[in-house]
This record gives structure tokens, C-alpha cells and sequence, in this order.
């Protein structure tokens, strides 16, 4: 049984490969209701990868109940933010304060785990984009816009995924999905500067409550996780495959 201990942060991250013994043995695992969602994917390499991605949060949730896959059982809130439903575990507490949030991006999954406290995950592949600007335009704060167009062009691509990751960790930390808008607070994003929110609805002393961590779990990837507390130890576990997780976990 894995052990959160106080005010720790846990984050995981997964390679969705494994063999095919290990890919049946996590579709196993599943629940009828995630089968379904799973085969409305019409491709098969995002069918795997979400019954990958499924099986190791069971894995790492049994992990830290001390329970078997198979008997995590979660529920959504609003805007799809999961969460743990009624889990029976040794320890009495564990599973009502135990909070996690999960991320996938290309072939990678993220997963964060803690005590007591909502927290968010993103994760995102850096693909090429030609729109950059025009995105951020969009979406970001006028003063993030100013920022990454004052960047070197070169500079451009690492600072936008500092900044879509900061925020999406936000907005999964809150668990207000696309409905908040993301120009109503502003992040850090500059390559070299730690990852930090500046103002939350123009208010500072409203930001400097929250916590960001930036994490790279593989090249060409970008992360980052989000919570409203002072800062937490953060463990971070090294990049692991499909099987090399369940050989450790389970």
C-alpha cells in the first residue's frame, strides 16, 4: 500500500504502451460504463490508449486505498472533473480525503495525487502550431499575449504550452471545464521563469493563493499541476510504461 504522507503531491506520468497480455488484463479492470466510452473511439491506437490510461489511475487509486482495481469506483462532477465514489478500504478516511486529477496528451498520461486539497493536472504534447498568435489572441490574457509576442520567435512555441498548461491545470483544479474563461486570469509562461499564477479576476493577492508547479516528463512535452494551498512537497516518479507501472504497483 502506497502512502500520501500530510501535504505531499504525487505525480505520475505513463507511457500508454504495453504488451498484449497487460492490455487484457487492464481491460479486465474496467467497469461496463468506461468499456462503453471506450468503444466510441474509432480508432484503435485511442481506444488503447484510453484503456491504458483508465487502468493505471484504477492501479494507482488501489495502490493508495490498498483495495484491488477493480473496486475503485469514481463519479464527474458538472463539467466532468472525476473523482472517487464509494470505495470500501482498510484505512477508514483514506479514500474521503485521497484527491487526484489525470491528463493525457499523445501517447502520455499525467496523474496527481494528494490529501485534502483539489488539485489539477495538465499535460500536452508540443505539436508544431502556425497559429500561434492568432490563439493566443483567443484565449490568453492581454498582458500573456504581450508577453509571448515580445518572446524571440523561437522562444514562442515553449512559452504558449507554458502558459495552455498553467491554465488548463487551473481550470481542472476549480473543475469549471472550458466554461471559465481564460483570459480571467493570467500565468507566467516565460521559458527559464518558474510557473506561477500573477492575477486571478485582475486581483493579485487572489493569485498569489494558488500554487502552480511546471514539470517536462518527456521532450517535446509539457506539464503543469495546480492547486489553492501554500506550496506542497512534490514527488515526482520517473516516466514509466503500461507495464513497468503495473509491475510496480499491482
Amino acid at each position: 500500500m502506497r502512502q500520501l504522507d500530510g501535504r505531499e503531491v504525487h505525480l505520475w506520468v505513463a507511457r500508454l504502451e504495453a504488451s498484449e497480455n497487460n492490455f487484457a488484463r487492464a481491460s479486465s479492470w474496467l467497469s461496463p460504463d468506461e468499456l462503453k466510452r471506450a468503444e466510441r473511439f474509432r480508432f484503435e491506437r485511442h481506444y488503447r490508449a484510453f484503456v491504458l490510461g483508465r487502468a493505471v489511475l484504477r492501479a494507482l487509486v488501489a495502490s493508495y486505498l490498498g483495495i484491488a482495481p477493480t473496486e475503485a469506483s469514481f463519479t464527474y462532477g458538472p463539467k466532468g472533473k472525476p473523482a472517487l465514489g464509494v470505495v470500501a478500504c482498510p484505512l477508514p478516511g483514506t479514500a474521503d480525503s485521497l484527491r487526484f486529477n489525470v491528463s493525457n496528451s499523445g501517447d502520455l498520461a499525467a496523474y496527481a495525487f494528494t490529501l485534502n486539497c483539489e488539485l489539477g493536472v495538465d499535460v500536452e504534447y508540443r505539436r508544431r502550431l502556425l497559429e500561434i498568435e492568432g490563439i493566443a489572441r483567443r484565449f490568453f490574457a492581454p498582458n500573456e499575449v504581450a508577453e509571448l509576442m515580445g518572446l524571440l520567435e523561437g522562444d514562442r512555441p515553449e512559452g504558449f504550452f507554458n502558459c495552455w498548461t498553467r491554465k488548463e491545470a487551473y481550470i481542472k483544479a476549480v473543475g469549471d471545464g472550458l466554461s471559465l474563461p481564460l483570459d480571467s486570469f493570467q500565468v507566467t509562461l516565460q521559458p527559464g521563469v518558474a510557473a506561477r499564477m500573477v492575477a486571478l479576476d485582475e486581483s493579485t493577492a487572489a493569485a498569489e493563493r494558488w500554487t502552480m508547479h511546471a514539470f517536462t516528463p518527456a521532450p517535446d512535452y509539457a506539464g503543469a499541476i495546480a492547486y489553492q494551498d501554500r506550496e506542497r512537497p512534490l514527488t515526482v516518479h520517473p516516466l514509466a510504461t503500461v507495464d513497468e507501472l503495473l509491475e510496480t504497483l499491482t
